[in-house]
C-alpha cells in the first residue's frame, strides 16, 4: 500500500477533510446570508455570487469523487447531445438507487459547467441541516413536505420564479421521490398494480405530480430534458464512506436528450409519457445487467482541476491555523484545555458523521416503507 492510499483510509484525515468542508460551509453560509443585502438591488448579481458560492462548496464533494477515490465516470450517449450540456437550462431526471447517486449527477453538472447553478426538489426537512440546507436555501432551491396538496402552490411559485435565472441550469430531479430498496419497490409494484400499469423490475414507481408541474411551470425557460439512468461496473454499491476511503467506483450513465417540445402539454399525457420512461429506463437496466453496458457511444468528459483546486485553497486557509492552535493547546500542558479540545473533536467527527449518514439509503424518505397502500 502506497502512501497516499494508506493516508486516504486513516481517521483523522478523514476528520480534516470533514474539518474543512463545515468550516468552509459556515463561512459560505455567512456570506450567503451577507449577500442578501443585494437582492433588492439586483437579484441577478446575488443570483451569480450565489452560484459561485455554492460552487465552491459542492466542489468539494465532487473533488472526492473525481480526485480523491479517482472513481471514472462514462457516458453512454451521442457527441450530437453532448455539445449542448452547459449550453441549455436542462431538467436531468435520474434514477435513485445508490448513496452517491446524486454525486454522480453533480460530477456531470460540474464537468460541463452548471454545478453551482444547479437545482433539486429538496425535502423541507434538508432546510433544517447545516451546509446542505442553508446553502439550497440561498440559492432558491424549492422545498417540500412530500403531501402534494400542501406543496402544489409552494411547488409552482418556486419554479416560476426560475424563468429568468442568468446562468445555465440543470433541474436535477429524482422522480422515484426516495432511494430504492426491496420493501419499497415491493410497496410500490402493489401500487402499480393497482393502477394497471406495467412493472418495473429496477426503479420505484415514478412520481407524476412533481415533473408535470416542473414541465408546466419551466416550459419556455427549460429546452430540454436529459434522462439519465446510472449503474456501476461489477454491480458494486457505492457509498459516501467508500469515496472517503479512496475506493474507486466505474459509473456508467446512458443519457437521452428530448427536446421540451416532445413533452405533452396535457398533464396526463405527460405523466404517461413518464410512466414510458421509465419502462425505459428498466429496459436499460436489464440490458446493462445482461451486457455490462448501455447502449451508444462512450464518451468520458474530462475531469477539470477547478475542484481539487479550490479544496487545496480552503485547506491551505483553515489547516494552517488549525495546527498552531493544536500545537498550543497540547504545548500548554493543561489537563483540562486538553480533555475540551479532545471532547470538540469527538464531537466535530460525530457531526461529520451525521452528515454523511444523510446520504444513506436507510435514512431515506418513509414512503414505502408503510404497509399502507399511497397513492397520488
Amino acid at each position: 500500500m502506497g502512501l497516499l492510499a494508506y493516508l486516504k483510509t486513516q481517521f483523522v484525515v478523514h476528520l480534516l477533510i470533514g474539518f474543512v468542508f463545515v468550516v468552509s460551509g459556515l463561512v459560505i453560509n455567512f456570506t450567503q446570508l451577507c449577500t442578501l443585502a443585494l437582492w433588492p438591488i439586483s437579484k441577478q448579481l446575488y443570483r451569480r455570487i450565489n452560484c459561485r458560492l455554492a460552487y465552491s462548496l459542492w466542489s468539494q464533494l465532487v473533488m472526492l469523487l473525481e480526485w480523491w477515490s479517482c472513481t471514472e465516470c462514462t457516458l453512454f450517449t451521442d457527441q450530437a447531445t453532448v455539445d449542448h450540456f452547459g449550453k441549455e437550462h436542462a431538467v436531468v431526471i435520474l434514477n435513485h438507487n445508490f448513496e452517491i447517486d446524486f454525486l454522480c449527477g453533480w460530477t456531470m453538472c460540474e464537468r460541463f459547467g452548471v454545478l453551482g447553478s444547479s437545482k433539486v426538489l429538496a425535502k423541507r426537512e434538508l432546510l433544517c441541516v447545516p451546509l446542505i440546507g442553508w446553502t439550497w436555501y440561498f440559492l432558491e432551491i424549492v422545498f417540500c413536505k412530500r403531501k402534494w396538496e400542501e406543496d402544489r402552490d409552494i411547488v409552482k411559485e418556486g419554479l416560476k420564479r426560475l424563468a429568468d435565472y442568468p446562468e445555465y441550469m440543470w433541474f436535477l430531479l429524482y422522480c422515484e421521490g426516495t432511494r430504492f430498496t426491496e420493501k419499497k419497490h415491493r410497496v410500490s409494484m402493489e401500487v402499480a398494480a393497482a393502477k394497471g400499469l406495467p412493472p418495473l423490475k429496477y426503479h420505484l414507481l415514478p412520481r407524476t405530480k412533481g415533473f408535470t408541474t416542473a414541465v408546466q411551470c419551466l416550459r419556455g425557460t427549460v429546452a430540454a430534458i436529459y434522462d439519465v439512468t446510472l449503474n456501476f461496473r461489477g454491480s458494486k454499491t457505492p457509498s459516501l464512506l467508500g469515496i472517503l476511503y479512496g475506493k474507486k467506483y466505474e459509473a456508467d450513465m446512458c443519457v437521452r436528450r428530448f427536446p421540451l417540445e416532445d413533452i405533452p402539454a396535457d398533464e396526463n399525457d405527460a405523466a404517461q409519457w413518464l410512466h414510458k420512461l421509465y419502462q425505459e429506463k428498466d429496459a436499460l437496466q436489464e440490458m446493462y445487467k445482461q451486457k455490462g453496458l448501455f447502449p451508444g457511444e462512450r464518451i468520458k468528459p474530462a475531469r477539470r482541476p477547478w475542484t481539487l483546486m479550490n479544496f487545496l485553497c480552503w485547506a491551505t486557509i483553515l489547516l494552517s491555523p488549525l495546527f498552531s492552535f493544536v500545537l498550543g493547546v497540547f504545548a500548554s500542558g493543561s489537563p483540562l484545555l486538553i480533555l475540551t479540545f479532545l471532547g470538540f473533536v469527538g464531537a466535530a467527527s460525530f457531526g461529520v458523521r451525521r452528515l454523511i449518514g444523510v446520504t444513506e439509503i436507510e435514512k431515506g424518505s418513509s414512503y414505502g416503507n408503510q404497509e399502507l397502500k399511497k397513492k397520488e
